[in-house]
């Protein structure tokens, strides 16, 4: 009997790798495209899609550093903007979940249901209206109107609400209390190591998000000093539209290039999660 479970139990596994390994390789695969077709020159990518690497890395380098934008630049834009958004957007939500699940007032159901609504709605709908509240305050060409609304993320405050829910101990908030804590320094001595794997998980995804965003500067930005990365490999594309021949192994260059800080951040953060992981299953 021991025997045939533990042979169950076997296949069981092997058969979830196997998925596992499929879905990761699923995955894995347009981005195995991207960095081939970097590789590959116009012509080879007419022929059609294909993962073994061109000849053409240096002359797709070369043609992207020859258009008129700073690579450089533009990276350091982006980076600025993500990780300033993204630092203050995860304090705020952290800052904002705390204060729901530790204390108790009045409206307090309400106001978590009014941010469980703001998620709901799109972005697209108060777009054209922030852009125009964006005019009257002379704040285009800003960085501005892309880090402070970062600081109220609703979809962040819930996910660390229903995290800081599973973690979250009266106790060592007293006692930290009878000590003579005052409320930020529990806050920030107690309850952040606390929530260190949440926290990550909301970085690495506000940092995705913000390195990714295109529309939003293309409306507010038009100062080509200001552009973020995604805007740059854009006016590349957009020189088609001109009559201009697209050196599409320059953009896939390019946005290879986009990609290797959302790896880097997510190799960094990864490491909070698991270990954060793994001390919660060691406690409980």
């Amino acid at each position: 009997m021991n025997k045939s479970y533990t042979g169950s139990l076997r296949a069981r596994r092997t058969l979830i790798y196997i998925c596992f390994g499929i879905l990761t390789l699923l995955s894995l695969l347009p981005f195995a495209i991207m960095l081939a077709d970097s590789t590959r020159s116009v012509v080879q990518l007419n022929t059609g899609v294909s993962l073994l690497p061109g000849s053409s890395l240096g002359h797709n380098i070369k043609v992207l550093l020859s258009y008129d934008f700073n690579l450089g630049h533009g990276m350091f834009n982006s980076a600025f903007i993500a990780v300033v958004s993204t630092v203050l957007s995860v304090y705020c939500s952290a800052l904002a979940a705390y204060a729901l699940v530790a204390y108790d007032f009045k409206a307090k159901r309400l106001v978590y249901a009014f941010v469980i609504a703001l998620i709901m709605i799109p972005g697209q709908v108060s777009m054209v209206g922030f852009y125009q509240f964006m005019i009257q305050l002379n704040l285009l060409d800003n960085y501005i109107p892309l880090i402070l609304p970062g600081m109220c993320a609703p979809a962040s405050i819930f996910f660390l609400v229903e995290y800081m829910g599973t973690v979250y101990n009266k106790d060592y908030a007293d006692s930290a209390r009878l000590d003579g804590a005052s409320e930020l320094k529990i806050f920030h001595s107690v309850m952040l190591p606390m929530m260190k794997p949440g926290l990550a998980t909301m970085a690495i995804f506000g940092f995705v998000f913000s390195w990714n965003n295109f529309l939003m500067p293309l409306m507010l930005i038009s100062d080509k000093t200001l552009y973020t990365l995604p805007m740059m490999v854009q006016t590349m594309t957009a020189l088609g539209a001109g009559g201009h021949t697209v050196e599409w192994g320059a953009v896939y260059s390019g946005l290879s290039i986009t990609i290797a800080p959302i790896i880097i951040v997510y190799l960094i953060l990864s490491r909070f999660i698991v270990g954060g992981g793994t001390a919660g299953g060691v406690k409980g």
